[in-house]
């Protein structure tokens, strides 16, 4: 018997896409779709644009010019894109990536991308501005799971609570993938982001789920990067040479952002690589914040996880460079802490999708504020003097906010933040929909 209360029939556990069984709703068309930015290594002077298509008889072109109020964009910048070919349950797709260089900082330009006889919109893109000038960036934790039915709030409460945002970090699993829609899940994923994705600087981590199994249940398993990460991104490419598609990092108007491959770390034995490469990345930062992505928590939330390896190789480096925030996911709840020995680094993991676990009594014992059952995303002001970082749920309620403050000489001090907090949330379910007492919700 179905459940019926005040509001109507009781929700249940939904499907992971939207996606009718056998639809290639999200197959590539002559359209450009896909459409997504990343900052470049200095992101004051220059970006980059993936974008994807079926099957072009040419190259095709990036159109850029300085953004105004008239409808003559006036001169153009063309730029050709390298191209790569992705075979999926849709079909062959076409995946373009276009480098721009030599731009002026704080400017706004604009750009469109061609597919076959047609272009896509014209995008607005802002370059990142000088160290102190004040920025606004949103974080958000594993998206992965449902992600235009529940994950597309999040994204649209994240921007109207922060407008003036121009960079989104996201902590890894976008998708969840290996279930033969993994196409269809990446579809999902960029309908959710909607004008996000074109008009800011987006900068994600690899989580596990970007990974698939080969030759699963055999001698020789092991774990393999998807088709879809190396072409979707268009990424800095100044990474771990173990990790070339996975790890980078970049400058952004005071904050330095290095961002590492967890997933690789643990299975496939590049923790040392990536920390070695980690620690010439933040030697020589002259940025007065540093900020590190990485997907899978440093001090798990969830029980029965194990990334002592990260902790091992990683943390001392975050600890030599005394590195402000290490922003995490993989444990779907929600969790901070300070490092063992100082109130820097802050530790954060948190979820933006609906699929929602329950948190350990390590993690309930070592985090103050914790949360289950909840989709969130963070909010960061930044400026050359202070940091105030706010995790707000997916209907923009305040849920923990804290601040860093930097005196002349470089100094820094962690303030809580209290005020405005709602209630700690825990999970009211004592099963999942499906029946599982590890889960919260599917």
């Amino acid at each position: 018997m179905v459940a019926v209360g005040a509001m109507g029939v009781a929700p249940a556990a939904e499907p992971n896409t939207q996606v009718p069984a056998g639809s290639r709703h999200y197959a590539a068309s002559d359209f450009p779709d896909r459409i997504v930015a990343s900052p470049a290594q200095d992101a004051a002077t220059g970006f980059a644009v993936a974008w994807r298509t079926s099957t072009l008889s040419a190259p095709p072109l990036l159109e850029l010019a300085l953004a105004g109020d008239s409808p003559d964009m006036g001169r153009l910048r063309q730029i050709t894109a390298n191209s790569r070919i992705l075979q999926s349950e849709n079909g062959t797709s076409q995946h373009h990536r276009a480098d721009i260089d030599g731009l002026q900082p704080d400017t706004l330009y604009a750009y469109r991308v061609q597919g076959q006889g047609t272009w896509s919109a014209w995008n607005h893109f802002r370059t990142a501005g000088a160290a102190g000038q004040p920025l606004t960036l949103l974080y958000f934790g594993d998206t992965q799971n449902k992600n235009l039915s529940h994950v597309s709030r999040v994204i649209r409460q994240g921007w109207q609570t922060a407008p003036d945002a121009r960079l989104a970090l996201f902590a890894g699993d976008l998708v969840s993938g290996g279930d033969g829609m993994d196409d269809s899940e990446w579809g999902e994923w960029f309908a959710a982001g909607g004008w996000l994705l074109p008009g800011m600087a987006v900068a994600p981590a690899a989580g596990n789920h970007e990974y698939f199994e080969e030759f699963e249940d055999t001698p020789q398993e092991r774990r393999v990067l998807g088709g879809h990460w190396p072409v979707s991104f268009a990424l800095p490419g100044n990474g771990a040479v173990a990790t070339a598609n996975t790890t980078y990092w970049f400058d952004y108007q005071g904050v330095r952002v290095a961002v590492l491959d967890g997933t690789s770390a643990l299975d496939l034995g590049t923790a040392q690589a990536q920390a070695q490469w980690l620690d010439g990345v933040l030697a020589d930062n002259q940025q007065p914040w540093s900020i590190v992505v990485v997907h899978q928590p440093l001090y798990p939330l969830r029980a029965e996880r194990d990334t002592s390896v990260l902790a091992t190789q990683i943390r001392p480096v975050l600890q030599r460079h005394h590195v402000d925030l290490v922003l995490q996911g993989h444990d779907h709840t929600y969790g901070r802490r300070a490092d063992d020995n100082a109130a820097l680094p802050q530790y954060i993991s948190s979820v933006a999708g609906p699929k929602q676990y329950r948190l350990s009594p390590q993690a309930r014992a070592t985090m103050e504020p914790v949360a289950e059952d909840t989709q969130l995303f963070q909010v960061l002001h930044i400026d050359g003097k202070q940091l105030r970082y706010e995790a707000r749920t997916a209907t923009g309620r305040l849920y923990d906010a804290f601040q860093i403050s930097r005196d002349g000489k470089g100094r820094k001090q962690f303030t809580e933040l209290r005020e405005g907090r709602i209630a700690p949330r825990d999970c009211p379910r004592p099963v999942s929909p499906k029946g599982r007492d590890d889960r919260c919700w599917e």
